[in-house]
């Protein structure tokens, strides 16, 4: 049986991640990594693995199954998932919620007019936690749910902090207040501000002769990331942050509050939680069985753009159906 062709498009964290996710899947091979950068400069995880330039990709559409697209959300994706998606079945890990609907037209117009297929906002939020909301909502349609995050590395405040002048260096970390979690917990439905359910803690390294009390207060008043939270920040050496601070971990927590019975006299919870030492690394994984399945259903015939909420479980595990239902049914 032939293997599914993978192409990376960007070679940061995310795509080392999915790099090392196919090398665990024995029914995939990684076709090649396409870098804006200059390819003789990328040195791949894989022996033998070849780079492209990103611009020579559309040269190469009879050798790629599924190209999976490892850019920002911010600037990257908008761009780069529409444009791939005239010439590849594609994958993204688009996680700008509130414009998950622009992007979507734009990636499912460019993908129809190809016919090829496009899965967006694949990961673990959006992504595996959006299937937890939209299963748990479905169960309990009398009730509330709630989204928490971390204790992890929010690379996007990390890199709003970092644009901070006279900041060198700095890691944000996203914390889920407990209280919050135990109030939901005990069958309350409580209404949270923003503040109330999380925290942040930044660890910064200062340029030489920066004011570290600006450095704070700007961090700390800055709309959209910080403004909104209790936000506590500590001033640490460059050693202390390769040290302490270089790992990438994530996670977080779905629950959904709800009631049953005639008048709502039982209370029902679910909760679903992710605790990650590489978030990266399990975004890649995620990306990865999701290939997959942009793989099996590109070969039925499927067009234009799809998200999780779009495919069946069986699409996303090699196992054959029978083997499915007996070992995991």
């Amino acid at each position: 049986m032939s293997k599914i062709r993978i192409g990376i498009a960007g070679y940061g964290n995310l795509g080392k991640g999915v790099e090392l996710a196919i090398r665990q899947n024995d029914d995939m091979e990684l076709a090649g990594i396409f870098t804006r950068r200059d390819p003789s400069t990328v040195k791949p995880l894989t022996e033998g693995a070849k780079v492209f330039r990103l611009d020579d990709a559309k040269n190469m559409t009879d050798a790629i199954d599924v190209m999976i697209i490892c850019g920002g959300s911010a600037t990257d994706l908008p761009e780069q998932t529409p444009e791939l998606a005239k010439y590849f079945n594609v994958i993204d890990s688009f996680d700008t919620h509130a414009k998950v609907p622009q992007h979507f037209a734009a990636v499912d117009e460019a993908a129809k007019k190809a016919g090829k297929l496009a899965m967006i906002s694949c990961g673990w939020d959006p992504g595996m936690f959006s299937i937890a909301r939209i299963y748990a909502e479905s169960v309990l349609p009398s009730g509330k749910h709630y989204t928490f995050w971390g204790k992890g590395v929010s690379q996007g405040h990390s890199d709003a902090a970092r644009r901070v002048e006279g900041v060198k260096d700095a890691r944000s970390y996203t914390i889920p207040v407990e209280e919050a979690m135990n109030a939901v917990r005990s069958g309350e439905q409580p209404v949270f501000t923003a503040r109330q359910m999380h925290t942040r803690e930044v660890f910064v390294v200062l340029e030489d002769g920066a004011d570290a009390r600006k450095v704070e207060e700007t961090i700390k008043n800055m709309p959209d990331y910080y403004s909104d939270y209790d936000v506590t920040i500590h001033f640490i050496s460059e050693d202390e942050m390769k040290r302490d601070h270089a790992e990438l971990p994530h996670g977080g927590f779905v629950m959904r509050s709800g009631v049953t019975g005639d008048q709502g006299e039982h209370h029902e919870f679910i909760e679903y939680s992710l605790k990650l030492d590489s978030n990266p690394e399990f975004t890649g994984s995620v990306l990865a069985a999701y290939a997959r399945a942009v793989d099996r259903m590109s070969k039925k015939g499927e067009t234009g753009c799809i998200t999780v909420f779009d495919v069946a479980p069986k699409y996303l595990n090699p196992k054959s159906a029978e083997e499915q239902r007996h070992t995991l049914l």
